[in-house]
């Protein structure tokens, strides 16, 4: 793996105060954004406004549109992928529940409305054993199907241009991509970027320390190029199919995920917090949103 150099961009604040920013979207000239443990989603034009425009009880996270605009809102705690309606309500889309037991996670929804779901696996937050799990796809009509095993924490995904899906699995170090079949099947699986060795671990602090990086949110550029949220290393990286790091820029803090956006594209915002732990992360309001500009406009999905 070749290592890019730290970058010296500079990094802005756009929005602090709140508990654990996940899965932002740029639509329409605003970022979307879940905020865990307030359970609420909020939209920002970039420059410090905000809306509340979801509560999700459920605690959410993985956001993503449906051809007709709606936005979709993965409830995590109770399995469930919600819609919400022109009016602003919410209403169950799917329950995820008969095939998954883990909190469900990020989600990827693609240009016909088919939603991508990652889930945990095993009870990260009240210390259980790592275990390997499933994506499953939420067709439009809310038919859910399994389309992937084996993954290792399924957490941000990409669609690039031509079809293939990414999937960045957190505790198995590496990009995964996928062919989508016509159907919304994934076929051709292959490592898209290796980060070091793969843990042979279920031990959550060991995998930890052997981590070399740790994706977690991801998104792609014009060049075909994955902006990754190195989770356990205060960074995100640039890297380039084959897992050449073209980038890195050092944020500081913990970057949990990343979405290019901005009138032009080359916004990179990260969701940002001093770490992950729930029980560190829920009392207290240190999340922020920052932002630093890059050289490469997005592409793809989100």
């Amino acid at each position: 793996m070749g290592q890019g150099q730290p970058a010296t961009r500079e990094l802005t604040v756009v929005l602090d105060g709140f508990s654990f920013l996940e899965c932002p979207r740029w639509r329409d000239g605003r970022l979307w954004v879940s905020d865990f443990y307030t359970e609420k989603v909020v939209t920002t034009d970039g420059r410090g406004g905000t809306e509340v425009v979801a509560e999700v009880p459920g605690q959410p996270s993985g956001l993503g549109f449906l051809p007709d605009g709606r936005a979709l809102v993965v409830s995590m705690r109770d399995h469930r992928v919600l819609v919400r309606d022109e009016a602003g309500e919410l209403r169950e889309h799917a329950d995820l529940s008969g095939v998954v037991s883990g909190f469900l996670n990020d989600m990827l929804v693609d240009e016909r409305g088919r939603a991508y779901v990652g889930n945990f696996g095993f009870d990260l937050m009240g210390g259980g054993a790592l275990r390997y799990t499933t994506l499953t796809r939420v067709d439009p009509d809310g038919t859910v199907t399994t389309v992937a095993e084996d993954l290792g924490f399924p957490n941000g995904m990409v669609l690039l241009p031509g079809g293939v899906l990414v999937v960045a699995e957190t505790f198995a170090g590496r990009l995964t991509a996928f062919d989508v079949d016509d159907d919304g099947g994934l076929h051709n699986r292959r490592v898209w970027a290796q980060f070091g060795e793969t843990p042979q671990t279920g031990d959550v602090g060991e995998a930890v320390q052997l981590l070399e990086v740790a994706p977690d949110g991801i998104c792609a550029d014009a060049e075909g190029a994955i902006w990754v949220a190195d989770a356990l290393h205060d960074r995100v990286l640039r890297v380039r199919e084959g897992g050449e790091v073209a980038e890195e820029v050092p944020a500081g803090t913990g970057v949990f995920a990343c979405m290019l956006g901005g009138d032009d594209g080359r916004t990179l915002f990260l969701c940002a917090a001093p770490s992950f732990p729930e029980h560190e992360r829920r009392p207290v309001r240190e999340a922020q949103l920052l932002a630093v500009r890059v050289d490469v406009p997005h592409a793809g999905l989100p």
